[in-house]
């Protein structure tokens, strides 16, 4: 069994309000860096995957991402799995 690095990148979806990357954006704005704009804050998780191959630790971090990790009402997701070498 081979062991995965998933990368996972977590956003609200358009038109979902995103308080602290507005919070954000006024703080960049405020410390005086101009052309800044539509800043959005989420979430990056990372974890180790045993699996026997990549497709069956992408199906392990899908399963986890429907069950508990994204809310499909209000976020949108992306992920990476790499084979973690030596």
């Amino acid at each position: 069994m081979a062991t995965y690095l998933a990368k996972l990148y977590i956003t609200y979806k358009n038109g979902i309000l995103d308080p602290q990357g507005s919070a954000v954006e006024k703080a960049i704005h405020n410390l005086g860096f101009q052309g800044v704009e539509g800043v959005r804050v989420g979430k990056y998780i990372t974890m180790r995957v045993s699996a026997n191959s990549s497709e069956e630790a992408k199906e392990k971090v899908e399963e986890m991402v429907r069950r508990f990790l994204v809310n499909p009402v209000t976020e949108t997701y992306t992920y990476d799995v790499e084979e973690v070498k030596g």
